[in-house]
């Protein structure tokens, strides 16, 4: 199972008690036929509550939440609901154990609260973001958040796990539709704004989208009128800095399920044996590096390396240091390289 298959599983275990309950998509158009040959083999019964909607350019993760958003305020324009933000690049178990911390997330959400899931900590990590937990809510589950920090040097990293009041952002976020519209309102209108000028889709505006074997399709909103502009103003920056750091009514559950993010290529290596083609070298070099390529690989006098090759592109970085290929991605588009991804 994909990754991205992993959190619809997750999305839909979580939804599924409630009878209205939609599992919404926001990805980038490369990403649409890949999410629908994943969904193609869902039950019909599931398929169903799936609404994708293709982002026109990539915004960051701000704006794709507030699209969203807006599109469940215009289908239930006179109820509130609540709802739980994830992400395609976790590894997440227990699922009942997941869901039972999404059910605390969602009541206290309902508190016009922005829940945060808080990841105990297991290492000094520089690579997330942390959040301070402060007065409890409910006693060694639930927290007032403190304050939300950037990523850390070392130094400060050791110091948050030995607090043992900071825990990792997760990236997974609970809230009701009409909190959350009043926070961007307040504190990110640059992003939101644009949104809120798009009206119903209609019916005539979804495409059913089916696998390479013509089965199992779902919804995709291709032609929502007005999109395409509106994430043309919208201000791109992510929901932490755009709402989860200026909100005054944040609150973190820790969490009791397991959880990896592998949205790095540190974390990928912690969870891989070395991929694809041979890799030559001396027992430090093979041991304390991670190789990933598709044509042999020579290592010689290096150790702590991660080592990727695709389609005649090349990565090298020192381990822990990976989160960096965010500058080198940003330097790669501006010289309009863009061929390279």
């Amino acid at each position: 199972m994909s990754f991205f298959g992993a959190a619809l599983e997750r999305a839909l275990f979580i939804t599924a008690e409630a009878g209205d309950g939609l599992v919404i998509i926001v990805a980038g158009e490369a990403h649409v036929d890949p999410i629908a040959e994943d969904c193609a083999g869902l039950e019909e019964k599931d398929r169903e509550r799936i609404v994708l909607i293709p982002e026109p350019m990539a915004k960051n993760t701000a704006p794709a939440i507030a699209c969203a958003l807006l599109y469940i305020s215009r289908l239930f324009p006179e109820k509130d609901r609540k709802i739980l933000v994830l992400t395609s690049d976790h590894i997440i178990e227990p699922i009942q154990v997941f869901k039972s911390d999404a059910d605390t997330g969602s009541e206290i959400a309902g508190d016009d609260k922005l829940l945060v899931f808080g990841i105990t900590p297991e290492r000094p990590e520089t690579g997330y973001g942390y959040i301070e937990a402060g007065e409890a809510i409910r006693a060694g589950k639930v927290f007032k958040s403190a304050a939300f920090h950037e990523k850390p040097d070392l130094q400060r990293a050791e110091k948050y796990l030995a607090a043992k009041n900071f825990y990792w952002n997760s990236g997974m976020f609970a809230f009701s539709l009409k909190f959350m519209l009043a926070e961007f309102g307040r504190n990110s209108p640059e992003v939101i704004n644009p949104f809120t000028e798009l009206k119903a889709p209609r019916e005539e505006n979804y495409k059913i989208r089916k696998g390479l074997n013509d089965s199992g399709g779902i919804r995709v909103l291709e032609n929502w009128e007005g999109l395409p502009g509106a994430y043309e103003k919208a201000r791109a920056i992510s929901f932490d800095y755009a709402i989860a750091e200026k909100c005054n009514s944040a609150a973190v559950v820790k969490a009791d399920f397991s959880w990896i993010d592998v949205g790095s290529w540190d974390e990928y290596a912690r969870l891989k044996k070395q991929g694809g083609a041979e890799v030559f070298g001396n027992k430090e070099a093979l041991d304390s590096c991670y190789v990933d390529s598709g044509i042999p690989v020579a290592l010689c006098g290096v150790e702590d390396l991660i080592v990727v090759v695709r389609d005649g592109a090349i990565l090298i970085s020192k381990k822990g240091k990976t989160q960096g290929i965010k500058e080198i991605v940003e330097e790669i588009k501006t010289k309009g390289r863009t061929e390279l991804f």
